[in-house]
């Protein structure tokens, strides 16, 4: 690798195609590649392949600073840091200079001179990509001086210059991202003077530090993330600043219960070290804490304005696993499988996650998630057994049958009492085991079918009782007769 500026006119660093490529270019060439290979574009994002993504490499390839404008838990911040992987794996700059200077067009004050007293000797340094994105969260008490620069009186004092002197600048995060990728997060908690400055840097490339006028012409691509309902005229965006942002990419939570397992089985904790025990999370269980979610995002209880983020079915999967994971380490079990009391027993990574409306507060939170949970179920039962034939079950329970389930005992223990039940494990091959047949896989299955019932209401469920019949509503009596313990004075309705 050349280290001085004379080795690096030797080499293609030096053609005027490569000195004229900006960070946008560099941007457009590495994904023309990767489109014209096939590779992957962003490893990890599932769900954006027909929405999103094809927005985002529009954008890109026009070369325009943009915005990803999402509700949170929508992977906006996954998405900037893998921009990274469109730049080139390193570039050359001038050795010490704060701002990354090209070696050929120095835009500092130390790059010029560096370069006026050492010519072809001026050392040159090798920055990878990785430093080349700068990333910061909007907050309103970031200010000017953190984004674009502050005058350092010490620099001064040490170096026995001017406080007008470039030399005593102290540069901001802005320019030190020069030749990469600068991203801010929540781009309308910024204050209103941060945000001119900022567009200022995006049409004119001039800022001023303290007063004095300091032209940067930063080389550098602007991307931002922002929620929608901040991200309006009469928000706390400034419309200048708005109109400079070339394309707005809308992202969404996943559109099907199948694409958000994938994302959740992606991101989850699952494989875990628990002592050689066996962890398994069948198909219908991963699609009943998924449903949680999709519940959580229709309910009008729920402020649709804050958005049911991807991580709440992550965290309840981590939660459930953890909890029978702990129940097989008590009861000795050596296959680790989630059952439907385990979800019952992830309440707390649900109710943290919720921003309720008005009457949601009212009613709680732990009531809200509880509902969420029998509702997810209910749904996943009829996704897998809607139709199939459950009189006999219900029959049982009307009879007088009863099931009493502790939530940590052993899976061949539990499996017996669901035996006693005419009809329930015969459904269990509807739910999908997968091939499946241990004990603890198709005790999970029987827990689902009976919550399923409970969700239609076909059956009840109770803390003290467990499972037993469908509490019956006393019928009114007939208009003009007395109910039950009435006393047998007159009638005033005949």
């Amino acid at each position: 690798m050349p280290t001085s500026l004379g080795e690096l006119k030797q080499t293609e660093w030096a053609s005027p195609a490569r000195r004229q490529r900006t960070v946008k270019d560099e941007m457009r060439d590495n994904l023309i590649c990767l489109l014209e290979n096939g590779s992957p574009l962003f490893p990890g994002i599932v769900g954006y392949e027909e929405t999103v993504l094809p927005q985002l490499v529009n954008a890109i390839l026009s070369r325009h600073h943009f915005i990803l404008l999402g509700l949170r838990g929508q992977a906006k911040s996954r998405i900037l840091r893998q921009l990274v992987t469109l730049l080139d794996e390193e570039i050359p700059i001038l050795a010490g200079s704060e701002v990354n200077d090209d070696p050929f067009q120095p835009i500092s004050k130390y790059g010029r001179e560096l370069i006026a007293e050492r010519g072809d000797d001026t050392p040159i340094a090798w920055l990878p990509r990785d430093l080349r994105f700068v990333e910061k969260l909007a907050t309103p008490d970031v200010t000017i001086a953190d984004i674009l620069g502050d005058v350092d009186p010490i620099k001064a004092a040490r170096g026995g210059h001017l406080l007008s002197d470039e030399l005593t600048m102290h540069f901001g995060l802005l320019p030190r991202a020069n030749r990469g990728i600068f991203a801010i997060n929540e781009l309308p908690d910024l204050a209103g003077k941060i945000q001119v400055g900022l567009f200022n840097i995006m049409q004119e490339g001039d800022v001023q530090i303290k007063g004095y006028p300091v032209r940067l012409d930063l080389d550098i691509a602007l991307v931002f993330t922002a929620n929608p309902e901040d991200y309006t005229a009469r928000g706390k965006i400034i419309t200048p600043l708005k109109d400079r942002i070339g394309s707005e990419v809308v992202t969404h939570y996943p559109l099907t219960v199948e694409l958000g397992t994938a994302i959740t089985r992606q991101e989850a904790w699952v494989e875990r070290a628990n002592g050689g025990r066996t962890i398994r999370v069948p198909d219908f269980m991963a699609e009943l804490i998924e449903r949680i979610a999709f519940e959580a995002r229709e309910d009008k209880r729920v402020d649709r304005r804050s958005g049911v983020s991807q991580r709440l079915p992550i965290s309840v999967l981590d939660n459930v696993l953890s909890n029978a994971e702990r129940r097989a380490i008590a009861t000795k079990e050596r296959v680790v499988v989630p059952r439907v009391s385990d979800v019952y027993a992830a309440l707390p990574a649900i109710t943290g996650k919720l921003e309720l409306e008005y009457e949601g507060e009212l009613q709680g939170a732990e009531s809200i998630a509880k509902d969420l949970i029998k509702r997810a179920a209910g749904r996943t039962f009829e996704a897998r057994v809607g139709g199939a034939n459950v009189d006999d079950i219900v029959h049982w329970f009307d009879e007088g049958g009863a099931l009493k389930i502790t939530p940590d005992e052993r899976s061949e223990s539990l499996l017996k009492g669901f035996s006693a039940v005419p009809g329930l494990l015969t459904l269990v091959d509807q739910v999908g085991l997968a091939g499946r047949k241990d004990p603890a896989t198709i005790v999970s299955a029987c827990e689902l079918i009976l919550e399923g019932l409970v969700c239609e209401k076909r059956i009840a469920r109770s803390d003290e009782l467990g499972y037993v019949r469908a509490r019956t509503e006393p019928k009114p009596p007939p208009f003009g007769k007395p109910g039950p313990g009435a006393g047998g004075g007159p009638n005033l309705f005949t």
